[in-house]
């Protein structure tokens, strides 16, 4: 039995090369298994997936506020300045199921989103 001896620099060096690829490559799975999940409610998936779309981090308040009133969804009143209360009503298209959230919105102090949260909210019936 023959052994080849390595000397341990040499061996670090090696390793050292070959780290950086790991890593990138652990960085890379775990950006992939991200998520903009704000809810681990199945009931509120579509409303999280519609707002994560249409109202990204950073989007102005005055946007915000615009796309809640033209949809119809009730503003509420909030004790916070830097917060937006809605309730927010959807319908799956694929199961024709109503789900109700209400959203607490919370911008910066120059009004930019920065994030939501999801609560369930009564199924109401809507209202003319």
């Amino acid at each position: 039995m023959i052994t080849i001896y390595t000397h341990p620099a040499r061996r670090s060096r090696r390793l050292a090369a070959r780290m950086p690829a790991w890593f990138f490559l652990l960085l890379a799975v775990a950006a992939g298994c991200s998520s903009h999940t704000h809810t681990y409610d199945p009931k509120l998936r579509k409303i999280d997936e519609l707002l994560d779309a249409q109202l990204p981090k950073g989007t102005s308040r005055s946007r915000v506020g615009f796309f809640l009133t033209t949809r119809g969804y009730k503003v509420e009143g909030s004790p916070e300045v830097h917060t937006v209360i809605a309730i927010v009503r959807h319908i799956d298209a694929e199961t024709l199921q109503p789900s109700t959230a209400r959203v607490i919105f919370h911008f910066d102090a120059k009004d930019r989103l920065t994030s939501y949260d999801l609560q369930r909210a009564p199924d109401v019936p809507f209202q003319p």
